[in-house]
């Protein structure tokens, strides 16, 4: 009786590897149209700049691309089994890479938590150490209210990229912090956040306002859509 054959684990590299950069699959993730996998860093990035798929060409979505992507936990824990060591090397490489951006934090803590902090809700305890990965997520699209007299002159602008995709348990006082800092502006500015002209309470996450103000109204279409604008506060 012979035995069975071995398999290397180059055997499998085809299945395993990114097309676009070569290496093993880290956080894979998966483009529904077509059913390729990536990494997740390197397809996002991709993304920004092209609407079609790297490795077949198709188109996978006119407008939001990454609104068809999906996290691939079982073939990441496969792949941890098959690749001795892998798991350890790319926490430590984790680790590694937010020591080397210490020194750009302003003193701020070390590891993923210090970049949670800044956009991430207020009143989290942080106990959940997958920083809400795991959580159901909600696609958004926040535009800007251009009819503001701020707006109009010119004090702030609508995102370059609009759309993003976040877990239902961000509240407004987040997404708030985060177009903040992506418009860069100076902290005498307050933003509203809007939700069918109703002005949303910080406190509000996005689940709530989905159920109760976009979905409960007769609202059908996808992504949910929060209007944003800026005011002054002369306080």
């Amino acid at each position: 009786m012979t035995s069975p054959k071995k398999h290397l684990v180059k055997d499998f590299n085809h299945f395993i590897t990114c097309y676009v950069c070569k290496g093993y699959l880290n956080k894979p993730t998966t483009v529904t149209e077509c059913l390729h996998t990536f990494c997740k860093s390197c397809i996002v990035q991709h993304f920004e700049d092209s609407n079609d798929c790297p490795k077949c060409g198709i188109q996978v979505h006119e407008t939001n691309p990454l609104e068809m992507l999906r996290l691939d936990n079982t073939l990441e824990e496969i792949i941890f089994k098959l690749v001795p060591g892998l798991r350890e090397k790319e926490q430590q490489q984790e680790i590694e890479f937010w020591r080397s951006r210490k020194s750009k934090e302003n003193g701020e803590e070390d590891g993923p938590r210090s970049k949670r902090s800044r956009l991430n809700d207020e009143g989290d305890d942080g106990g959940d150490g997958d920083y809400h990965r795991s959580d159901p997520q909600i696609a958004i699209c926040l535009d800007c209210l251009r009819n503001n007299s701020l707006v109009e002159e010119n004090i702030v602008r609508g995102l370059m990229k609009k759309f993003i995709r976040c877990s239902t348990r961000v509240t407004v006082g987040t997404i708030k912090k985060f177009l903040s800092l992506k418009l860069k502006l100076p902290s005498s500015y307050e933003l509203d956040v809007l939700c069918n002209g109703e002005i949303m309470g910080k406190d509000h996450t996005m689940e709530f306002i989905y159920m109760t103000r976009w979905r409960l109204r007769g609202e059908t279409a996808y992504p949910m859509v929060l209007e944003y604008r800026p005011r002054i506060d002369f306080g």
